[in-house]
């Protein structure tokens, strides 16, 4: 039986003692899902996803391919299980310099691991960034720039401070970026179109969705929404986070039934 690209057992994070967000989750994530994670506002969704990422304090255990994020280094884990927050206005710089700080980082540990990433992640070929249809979709999955282009966004984007950028264009810059970063395995997108219009968000499910299935080294992807019709798009698998209940997955027809997309 193959291992899980991520693998969640008994995952606990609290307020404070005795006061848990949610306690005892358990699932896993598999090379070619796209899961998508829906639940009641402040219900604990980002903060699961932060978690995930090792992004804060948690209970239980977390491990991609079998292993703990202290494994690969907790920077290098961060790259590899990758949160792509809502709202990324806080970060520093414009956008050309952020991807240049974490190209810099990649880089610098890819030419150490030349070898296991040839091996581990598969060669990146342009030529199988396809559909399943096989209709081509970009010239190449790690091409930041492309991708922007591909969703609309001039090349200024890149240039002007974050805070600068409206929320659509710093959604889509960061998505770019996130998409291009090779090494990334998981990729943890909390509510990544809401500020888009419904054809822009199209287009960008539309890219995202076939990652997994292209020359990308993006295996799985995780993916907060509160659209139901959303969800429905873009899923694989769906898992409805209920404090009280913990974690519930649902089948396809079941999770239209249950948000009233059945006829």
């Amino acid at each position: 039986m193959a291992t899980p690209l991520l693998s969640i057992k008994n995952l606990s994070v609290y307020k404070s003692k005795n006061d848990p967000i949610f306690s005892d989750i358990s699932f896993e994530v598999n090379e070619g899902d796209v899961l998508v994670l829906q639940g009641r506002s402040g219900g604990g969704k980002t903060t699961l996803m932060k978690a995930l990422a090792h992004m804060n304090v948690y209970q239980g255990e977390v491990l991609l391919r079998g292993q703990p994020p202290s494994k690969y280094g907790i920077p290098t884990y961060r790259t590899r299980v990758l949160y792509v927050p809502q709202r990324p206005s806080l970060l520093p710089a414009n956008p050309r310099h952020f991807l240049h700080t974490i190209n810099d980082f990649a880089s610098r540990k890819q030419h150490k691991d030349t070898a296991k990433t040839t091996t581990e992640y598969g060669a990146v070929s342009p030529q199988h960034f396809v559909d399943e249809s096989g209709v081509q979709l970009g010239t190449d999955p790690h091409d930041p720039f492309a991708l922007a282009k591909q969703w609309g966004l001039e090349e200024a984007v890149w240039d002007r401070d974050w805070s600068n950028l409206s929320g659509g264009e710093a959604q889509r810059v960061l998505l770019a970026i996130a998409a291009g970063l090779k090494g990334t395995e998981v990729l943890l997108l909390d509510e990544p179109t809401s500020a888009l219009d419904s054809e822009t968000s199209n287009e960008v499910e539309k890219t995202l969705t076939n990652l997994p299935k292209s020359g990308s080294t993006i295996k799985a992807i995780v993916w907060i929404t509160h659209s139901h019709e959303q969800g429905e798009r873009v899923g694989t698998r769906w898992l409805n986070l209920n404090p009280g209940h913990g974690l519930e997955e649902s089948d396809s027809s079941a999770y239209h039934t249950q948000n009233g997309s059945a006829v």
